[in-house]
């Protein structure tokens, strides 16, 4: 049997849980999301696996830079993903890394970046589909009005994060 080891990390905006499988992170998304049993579903059928609460080396690099991250000192991470997903999803999930850390992005402009101008909405669940919140920066992504559109972490969360990241990128 597969184990995917999980750990909860407690942010100072909500908590999320972290799940690694075969030295990779394959999981770091909103404990209490409204797609929680979903995503976690894709995730076990996408590995044939099963969570079991307990660490792993990639899980403490995990918590050892979202604490860097949360505390102003990094911008950057460095944690080998395991994407599951579709192949759109993936592709829109890979989009969403190349965004600069302090910067934004619309679905309708990630659609572009995708060479598909009609596929706002598809890029929409995807983006709302991510399972790796922070590593994979999907709070990043605003509407075309430059307002802040629906986050798995709320939009308190999302707010905290693109402040955060806006005063950090000055340094």
């Amino acid at each position: 049997m597969t184990i995917i080891e999980i750990q909860y990390y407690y942010t100072p905006i909500g908590d999320l849980i972290l799940g690694s499988l075969n030295n990779k992170l394959c999981l770091c998304d909103w404990r209490f999301r409204k797609m929680r049993n979903a995503i976690d579903e894709r995730i076990l059928k996408g590995t044939g696996g099963v969570f079991v609460e307990k660490s792993s080396d990639v899980i403490e690099l995990a918590l050892a830079q979202l604490d860097d991250y949360f505390q102003g000192t990094r911008k950057v991470f460095s944690i080998p993903l395991m994407l599951i997903g579709t192949d759109f999803q993936k592709k829109v999930w890979n989009e969403l890394m190349k965004i600069p850390f302090g910067h934004t992005e619309t679905y309708s402009g990630l659609s572009r970046k995708l060479n598909n101008p009609n596929l706002t909405r598809a890029v929409a669940a995807a983006n709302g589909a991510n399972a790796l919140a922070i590593f994979v920066p999907c709070h990043r992504i605003i509407g075309s009005n430059g307002e802040l559109t629906g986050y798995a972490g709320g939009i308190r969360a999302k707010q905290h994060l693109l402040n955060r990241e806006d005063a950090m990128k000055l340094f």
